[in-house]
């Protein structure tokens, strides 16, 4: 079994509006996830260094992030980023280039947990319906692009307040795992993160994390799907 999360951590900038990395630690220890797919994991502006320090994550986690490397002081690709566990072996990884008005991007790693083999893609679309559509086509392309098939979860911020458009187009040949609202922290009432998953994978529970810290650490909750492979 292998535990994913998926959380937009607002680039770690708290209800108090100051930027409070050491709260999405903690919130992660709670969840407990193998392997946790970030969104807004960089600072917007100046250099966009990792709004999670490195150093914190390692002497305060169990995680690290899987090496992009495509700005330096970042741990991702636009904000999306990958955090493994102890026990998670990287096999590869890349960005995905998607077409955007704002800057946006997507990543892909495929990991070895035990003796599953399980490829992951992190993603956080547009505010615009038609450029949603438009990058989600972008990354099933890349998906059918790959050389090799394997078990597939995708997850993230998808900015969809129904299930229509983007979610339609990844539900074609991907099934969506049970969610419930995330957004606004405080209050929340929309879907706007989501899973999805290939055949070969068995959702056996799912959720969102709704802890008193992660009501206040972000304006979304984090969500997780606890899953077997094979």
């Amino acid at each position: 079994m292998v535990l994913i999360a998926s959380y937009n951590i607002r680039k770690a900038i708290a209800a108090d509006r100051r930027r409070r990395p050491e709260r999405i630690i903690e919130i992660l220890a709670e969840i407990g996830a193998d392997v946790v797919l970030l969104q807004e994991a960089d600072r917007r502006f100046g250099d966009r260094h990792s709004a999670l320090p490195l150093h914190m994550l390692a002497e305060h986690s169990v995680y690290r992030p899987v090496p992009y490397e495509m700005r330096p002081g970042s741990i991702g690709w636009h904000g999306n980023a990958v955090l493994i566990g102890p026990n998670v072996e990287i096999i590869r990884h890349q960005p995905v280039h998607l077409p955007s008005l704002e800057p946006r991007g997507a990543v892909m790693a495929d990991i070895q947990f035990h003796d599953a083999t399980l490829r992951l893609v992190g993603m956080h679309l547009d505010l615009s319906g038609l450029w949603r559509r438009k990058q989600a086509r972008a990354i099933l392309s890349e998906l059918e692009q790959q050389p090799d098939r394997l078990p597939l979860l995708m997850a993230g911020d998808l900015n969809e307040w129904r299930n229509s458009g983007c979610i339609r187009d990844f539900c074609q040949h991907h099934r969506i795992v049970p969610l419930g609202p995330s957004f606004h922290a405080r209050q929340p009432v929309g879907k706007l993160d989501r899973m999805f998953v290939s055949e070969g994978i068995e959702v056996l529970d799912s959720g969102v994390h709704n802890s008193p810290l992660a009501r206040n650490a972000s304006d979304h909750l984090p969500v997780w799907a606890r899953i077997r492979i094979g």
